[in-house]
């Protein structure tokens, strides 16, 4: 395999990880501790108190399988007990705005956080250095101060117009988030500003001395439980007791000779599968890359899945999913014959008013064993909430439940929250030849499909893939980079195509992914998020 490589958004993280393997660690140690580091350096975008979902390949003894630990509802959660509080739903499916915010910011917005759970079931079945190791790079750069990075800074202060709660008044909730973001002249911490978080140092130090069970029920858990009490949250320590990390089996479909495989529900696998599916069905490569043509098409496929996913994909623990209209042969062939006569999707919305989020970040390793991790891990949205001396945001997963009865996202206690997240790895004659994933809310399979497209049909390098201008439809707007020409919008404008052209260079998700080719790797991070792909 030749050296092992490590691709993240945050360039101090990455180097985490690539120290680890150089140190003798595998991709697992090397995942998760660059896990632990992200949760320092970038940490409104994940952390301890988030969650996630994680596809892992061994390459000595072949097993390949999933993790999931996705954030639950509290066992205080009521089936619509926010119901009466419905205002609207995001533009793409994100999440549900509620009259005042309750499930999107403060101590009622906080869900079952599992983190931890999933980053220990990988590290003691596969790992090979002592958890204390892995913990403690995250440790030193929380004590020592991590950099503000301009795409860090420019988060906390860029307004979303999304209809929740803008994320400068999150980190503003709380003193104890305050300090964590705020200088003494109540500015945001200006780029280039060294940030130590002492408090979250010791919390490290703690879980890497006792191990995770300090969080979920020793000494953490206890300071966790009574902050949450003393402030009518939901999340409890019984919660944090009874919650664990659930191995899914890997979900496997086809494209154009490449086998991909995918997480299984409550992640967003099903989605890539039905896409590339439908998409194998037409000579993409003869279309045009980003024609009107190319996007027009995409953007069908696009809209027929995220109907799908929205109708079908819930808890599988609550609920079976049915596999079929994402996966069956039949199903494609309806889909694209329907494309062909000229249907258009309509994606169903409430009151649409808002974009995105993209507040989730991700990795890839493989190391010079051919082990791989693919992980994608989050906050959801922001809660605002730090519980004093602790030093870790928690998450507003509640945001993502249906506040509707009967539906597959809807809220009840201890079900799951669903997710676009959809970490996954490609293998071309039986080895791993793609390891790839994103952050970047409902756009993730959108985003990880047109790099996968972009290298099968248009044979371009990963790098090219990467950083190629996107496109994607979540909703009934046709979302566009400023890089795809005002001239191909008109275009699919004058085909009655809504397109919404961002000002930004690179929207529609975040892609980070390693290409195997034989001995070589070759790494792409997204430049919108100023990461990196580094051999170790």
């Amino acid at each position: 395999m030749g050296k092992g490589m490590i691709c993240a958004p945050q360039p101090e993280a990455v180097e985490v990880g690539a120290a680890v393997l150089e140190r003798g660690g595998n991709a697992f140690d090397a995942a998760i501790a660059c896990a632990f580091a992200q949760g320092v350096v970038d940490n409104l975008m994940c952390g301890i108190g988030g969650f996630g979902f994680a596809q892992v390949y061994s390459a000595a003894d072949g097993v390949h399988t999933s993790y999931d630990f996705m954030a639950t509802a509290p066992a205080a959660t009521r089936a619509g007990m926010w119901e009466d509080l419905l205002e609207g739903e995001t533009r793409d499916g994100f999440g549900f705005i509620l009259r005042g915010r309750v499930n999107d910011v403060g101590y009622r917005s906080v869900a079952v956080p599992p983190m931890l759970r999933g980053y220990h079931a990988i590290h003691a079945r596969f790992g090979r250095l002592p958890w204390a190791d892995v913990v403690a790079p995250a440790g030193a750069l929380a004590e020592g101060g991590y950099t503000v990075t301009p795409f860090v800074r420019n988060y906390w202060v860029t307004p979303e117009r999304m209809g929740r709660v803008e994320i400068i008044d999150r980190i503003a909730h709380r003193e104890a988030a305050r300090s964590l973001y705020f200088d003494a002249t109540g500015q945001p911490h200006a780029v280039g500003t060294k940030v130590r978080n002492p408090d979250l140092a010791r919390t490290l130090a703690t879980i890497g001395r006792e191990g995770i069970e300090a969080f979920f029920s020793g000494s953490i858990a206890d300071r966790i439980d009574a902050d949450f009490r003393a402030n009518d949250g939901l999340l409890s320590r019984a919660d944090l007791s009874a919650c664990r990390a659930t191995e899914r089996p890997v979900l496997r479909g086809s494209y154009r000779g490449w086998d991909v495989a995918v997480p299984a529900p409550p992640a967003s696998g099903l989605m890539l599968l039905q896409m590339l599916g439908t998409l194998e069905r037409f000579d993409l490569a003869a279309l045009g890359f980003n024609s009107p043509d190319y996007i027009a098409l995409l953007a069908e496929v696009m809209k027929r899945a995220q109907v799908d996913k929205e109708r079908l994909i819930g808890d599988p623990d609550f609920a079976p999913v049915p596999h079929g209209p994402f996966v069956d042969a039949a199903a494609h062939d309806a889909a694209a014959a329907a494309i062909r006569r000229g249907e258009r999707a309509v994606v169903p919305r409430i009151a649409p008013k808002a974009a995105e989020s993209a507040d989730t970040t991700h990795l890839s390793v493989v190391d010079r064993e051919g082990n791989i991790v693919s992980m994608t891990h989050t906050l959801g949205m922001q809660s605002g909430v730090v519980t004093p001396g602790l030093g870790f945001m928690y998450n507003a997963a509640m945001a993502m439940f249906d506040p509707r009865p009967g539906r597959a996202m809807s809220l009840a206690p201890g079900k799951k929250r669903v997710s676009s997240m959809a970490p996954s790895i490609l293998f071309r004659d039986g080895r791993p030849a793609m390891v790839i994933g994103a952050p970047g809310g409902s756009n993730i399979p959108m985003g990880i499909l047109q790099v996968i497209l972009n290298v099968v049909d248009f044979g371009m390098s990963i790098v090219e893939a990467v950083d190629a201008p996107r496109v994607a439809a979540t909703g009934n707007v046709l979302d566009a980079s400023h890089r795809i020409p005002a001239r191909t919008c008109d275009a699919l404008r004058a085909r009655g195509h809504d397109v919404a052209r961002s000002a930004q260079s690179y929207v529609v998700a975040r892609p980070h992914a390693i290409l195997v080719e034989g001995n070589r790797l070759t790494g792409a991070a997204d430049p919108s998020a100023g990461g990196m792909a580094l051999l170790a």
